[in-house]
């Protein structure tokens, strides 16, 4: 199933995107006692046969253009941020340095991320927003010290995002990319969670691709990723219990804005797309933040 979170005539409500594609099932109605997607995956494997049943064959309640798409988890418990973990990035930095033991982490809070069709925000403050659109992770069960050899099992879906980074802001301090990494609205992450048996023959390699304008910026697969999702999972759980609802954004691949000359930062009006195997496209148009 697609999993979503919307807004419809003023009220909120989750569902399912219908088997068409063009119409969003209401499961929020048909299942009452669950109260949003981040709910859903918090009841697990017998939530989500409720959930499986009550969207086969169902007729959609509202067509897909008519409702506004929110987070497909409002409000994730925490979001889990890797850097540079495709190794053509590693090599991108030109500095010599060995691919890494570890991966990099940061965090982001749940505003500084736009849904799908919403605005992406350059702040008055940096002329310098740029794009980095990867595959999103989302926990469905969660779990402390989960294996690897297990990881997998802990996974409740995958997304889009776009997790838009204002540059300068970045280098503001030596220790820290935190300040440059939250601005209001400077990403997106949607347009729905995928459930992992719409991967039937396994995940494979999962290409990420951004587009800005039409323009085909990155392109990679999963096959590069330095740390697997499997490995990511292990490793995040390994210091802090995953949650269901929290999401962790895999990586980026080489060419934001940032790695061109001269830097080819997100003007008002651009439009970034952000696509992902089997989930679909992430869509926002840049605005310049009103003061």
């Amino acid at each position: 199933m697609k999993l979503l979170s919307y807004t419809h005539q003023g009220r909120e409500g989750w569902g399912a995107l219908d088997a068409g594609g063009q119409g969003v099932v209401d499961l929020g109605r048909r299942l009452p006692h669950i109260a949003g997607v981040r709910q859903l995956l918090e009841g697990d494997a017998p939530a989500m046969s409720q959930a499986r049943e009550a969207w086969a064959g169902a007729t959609a309640d509202h067509a897909l253009c008519d409702v506004q798409l929110d987070l497909p988890v409002r409000q994730p418990p925490r979001i889990f941020c890797i850097g540079v973990n495709y190794a053509h990035r590693n090599a991108e930095y030109k500095d010599g340095s060995e691919l890494p033991r570890y991966p990099s982490i940061f965090m982001r809070v749940p505003d500084s991320f736009s849904a799908h069709g919403e605005p992406l925000l350059r702040p008055a403050e940096s002329q310098q927003l740029d794009y980095e659109g990867e595959i999103g992770i989302v926990i469905g069960q969660g779990g402390r010290r989960i294996p690897r050899e297990t990881a997998l099992a802990h996974i409740g879906g995958f997304t889009c995002i776009n997790e838009g980074t204002i540059r300068d802001w970045v280098h503001h301090a030596k220790f820290n990319v935190t300040q440059g990494k939250n601005w209001f609205r400077s990403g997106a992450i949607g347009p729905w969670l995928v459930t992992p048996d719409e991967y039937p023959a396994g995940l494979g390699h999962l290409r990420v691709r951004t587009r800005v304008n039409g323009e085909t910026r990155q392109d990679d697969t999963t096959e590069h990723l330095m740390f697997d999702f499997a490995y990511l999972v292990h490793y995040l759980s390994t210091f802090a219990p995953l949650l269901p609802g929290d999401v962790i954004a895999t990586g980026t691949p080489i060419g934001a804005g940032i790695r061109f000359d001269p830097p080819r930062f997100l003007q008002p009006g651009d439009v970034v797309e952000v696509e992902v195997t089997g989930v679909g496209v992430l869509r926002n148009v840049i605005e310049a933040e009103a003061q």
